[in-house]
């Protein structure tokens, strides 16, 4: 007989944070952050979730989603996940309408681990006990000491052995850029750079070959991932230590059943915030399984680190500097590194994270 325990509320917030200076990448800049929470409850216990998106889906989670979702079995997450598909249909299924479903399933999720009194690392199954992250930074609007400073960091002290930069915002200028990281890092690290899809193909052949010399092991996005050919043709021709990796975009796993299909990337990644969150995230997985294609994580590492335990063929996640900021300015528990990884703690019960209401408050939308 399976138990039931009905999801009681739903609730959403917005909080926006400032960077702690200027970012950019290859196509857009920014000065601040939003984080939109989600809290779900049932049976006395209470799980959280979130995205980084617009503020503008908290009224899309409490309008349309809530509803649904309330009454459903807290126990079977999918089942609500499925629900959530079906409802923004006619809204489309990617874009906002993915951060948001993303973002509450996530809280499910939380919430079932906490039900069960379990880590949600041993509610999915775990094929590791700790997961490799990479440093991730490295913005085009960083002086070369900043840049050269901010990545070797992650390589000192947190043990990183791959590291990345954005690339793409001045193309004439990347050359001298990736010469700074690489010196910076040394022979203790591998470079990754991100075009954030700057490039066109012939741009991003030449200065494959020009990053080459650098140890740059990684090219991610270095013509628009909604270019399945450009980025084929790319990884076709690029020098053979460098890989291509794209995915971050991705809100369905049909598009990335398309990008796997194209042989688009050497590495998929994916986003729990947006591609559907936990549910979303492990049916990419099983994509990534049955192409023999490695998954990355994109970004929001406090709340990819539970799944990214359950993933066959997982990578590595992304330490993105912005996030890793915030996730640690608003949550207890979120993650720390050691000698290049971060790992669960097995001794609380769901995702670990626990929000801090009063350091949050003055972010509030």
């Amino acid at each position: 007989m399976m138990v039931e325990i009905s999801v009681e509320a739903v609730k959403a917030r917005a909080f926006e944070i400032p960077t702690d200076r200027p970012e950019a990448d290859g196509t857009m800049s920014w000065n601040s952050t939003t984080l939109v929470l989600v809290e779900v409850a049932a049976g006395a216990k209470s799980g959280i979730g979130y995205t980084y998106s617009d503020h503008s889906i908290v009224a899309l989670i409490m309008s349309k989603l809530a509803s649904i979702v309330c009454g459903m079995n807290a126990l079977a997450p999918e089942t609500a996940w499925m629900a959530m598909q079906r409802a923004v249909r006619n809204l489309g299924r990617e874009g906002l309408a993915a951060n948001a479903i993303s973002a509450v399933d996530t809280a499910l999720y939380d919430l079932k681990a906490r039900i069960w009194g379990v880590p949600l690392a041993q509610l999915l199954g775990s094929y590791r006990r700790n997961v490799p992250i990479y440093g991730s930074g490295g913005f085009t609007t960083y002086s070369d000491t900043e840049l050269a400073e901010q990545l070797g960091k992650w390589v000192a002290d947190a043990g990183c052995t791959n590291v990345k930069m954005k690339v793409g915002s001045e193309p004439d200028l990347d050359p001298h850029r990736v010469q700074v990281a690489s010196r910076a890092i040394g022979e203790r690290a591998n470079l990754f750079v991100d075009a954030n899809g700057a490039y066109s193909v012939k741009q991003a052949l030449e200065l494959a070959d020009l990053f080459e010399p650098h140890r740059v092991k990684w090219f991610e996005e270095p013509v628009s991932s909604d270019d399945l050919a450009g980025l084929h043709a790319v990884r076709a021709r690029a020098p053979a230590g460098m890989e291509v990796a794209a995915g971050e975009y991705a809100y369905t796993t049909d598009y990335v059943r398309t990008m796997l299909e194209a042989s688009a990337v050497d590495v998929q990644q994916a986003d729990i915030t947006r591609c559907g969150g936990v549910t979303g995230f492990l049916q990419i997985a099983s994509l990534c399984e049955a192409h023999h294609i490695d998954l990355s994580g994109h970004c929001a590492p406090a709340l990819h680190l539970h799944a990214a335990c359950a993933v066959s063929r997982l990578r590595h996640l992304e330490w993105f500097h912005d996030h890793v900021r915030i996730e640690h300015m608003l949550f207890d528990g979120a993650p720390k590194p050691r000698n290049g990884a971060i790992q669960p703690d097995l001794s609380v019960a769901g995702n670990g994270l626990i929000f801090k209401e009063t350091d949050a408050e003055r972010y509030a939308i």
